[in-house]
């Protein structure tokens, strides 16, 4: 064998080392990892070397092209739930890099609280999301646009379907097909509670996804008249359905942890009140968040930086749970004023600012 060729055979056994230490054989089941790999690298990977389970790497396999869309829906999901919880006490935080012992977003993914209920959401929501925002472009030969609403409308109103509406429903029939696991193969009652809830949480999130979508209209007439109109269903931006999701978890609905025929709420007195699908469900209380707790993995809130002057969650008040706030000053060094200055080169003045930065003792 020439040096070239084992040059290129070292390099390939470097980049198949480096991409197996990405996603650890022990990480399997989690496909929540994907949010965080670099683009591309789960395509080079292939379905059998993802952290999933085997029911997933099976639909991975049969459908390899929606690959591409299942890590953007694993991104979305993990980029929102950061996004919503940047400025709480719990903020969402994920793992640096994979673990055979601890799942990315670690004690919140199976603690049955009101975090794992939003995580559970939020994920299988991103999930609906990039695979129907990837038919509706044409991506895949299964789906494309919502072909029920081609030939409809109201010619009384002067409008009709047209264009080209998201599919949504095949994008929940993946997402239920992807992550939901029948509670007949579990064992234990307390797995049958969590994997119950996990299953209701995850359809929440589909729903918000169905919820929120919208109606748009394009105009059609002389001089822009809008004598009639063309009409389509499309999703709202995920940043809308993470905001509806993190009103629901404000509002989540705590269950007893005895499972009967179905899922009911803890307290007695209330449980004549139906659950909804929308509702977001979590059957134990949330740990303090404001202490660290390196048994579970909890941080604390030492050292996260707050807005003094704020009263909502991000506020000192209530990020550093009354233990108080040290301020320092931060200095910054930046060009300012450039000017273009013939011929050819850009004159900048260097401009100082001081910043106070609070955190939390």
């Amino acid at each position: 064998m020439d040096r070239a060729a084992l040059l290129g055979l070292s390099r390939l056994c470097a980049l198949w080392a480096a991409l197996l230490a990405l996603f650890p054989c022990g990480a399997q089941g989690n496909w929540m990892w994907l949010g965080i790999a670099s683009f591309g690298v789960p395509e080079k990977l292939g379905c059998a070397n993802l952290p999933l389970n085997s029911r997933q790497k099976e639909l991975c396999k049969r459908k390899p092209y929606l690959l591409p869309s299942i890590r953007e829906g694993a991104r979305l999901g993990v980029q929102e739930c950061r996004s919503q919880f940047r400025h709480e006490r719990w903020d969402c935080r994920v793992a640096a890099a994979p673990s055979a012992a601890s799942p990315l977003f670690g004690y919140e993914l199976s603690s049955g609280t009101k975090e794992t209920a939003f995580i559970y959401a939020v994920m299988a929501a991103g999930l609906v999301h990039a695979v129907t925002r990837s038919c509706s472009a044409g991506n895949m030969t299964e789906c494309s646009c919502d072909t029920t609403l081609q030939n409809g409308g109201s010619a009384s109103e002067g409008w009709h379907w047209g264009g080209c509406s998201d599919d949504v429903q095949y994008g929940m029939w993946f997402s239920r097909k992807f992550l939901d696991f029948p509670i007949r193969n579990t064992t234990g009652r307390e797995s049958k509670v969590l994997l119950a809830m996990n299953l209701h949480n995850n359809e929440a999130g589909r729903q918000a996804v169905a919820k929120l979508m919208s109606v748009d209209c394009r105009c059609h007439g002389v001089s822009g008249s809008c004598a009639v109109k063309t009409c389509w269903k499309t999703m709202s931006s995920f940043e809308k359905i993470g905001h509806f999701l993190k009103d629901k978890y404000e509002h989540s609905v705590q269950v007893s942890d005895k499972i009967k025929r179905k899922m009911r709420r803890r307290e007695k007195d209330q449980r004549k009140v139906p659950i909804r699908k929308e509702d977001l469900l979590y059957i134990h209380k949330s740990p303090n968040y404001c202490v660290e707790d390196k048994k579970i993995g909890i941080p604390g809130t030492q050292g996260r930086e707050c807005n003094r002057t704020s009263e909502g969650a991000g506020g000192c008040n209530l990020l550093c749970c009354g233990r108080g706030y040290n301020t320092h000053v931060v200095r910054h060094v930046e060009r300012c004023e450039c000017k273009f200055i013939w011929c050819c080169y850009v004159r900048c003045r260097r401009c100082e600012s001081m910043t106070d930065v609070h955190t939390c003792k």
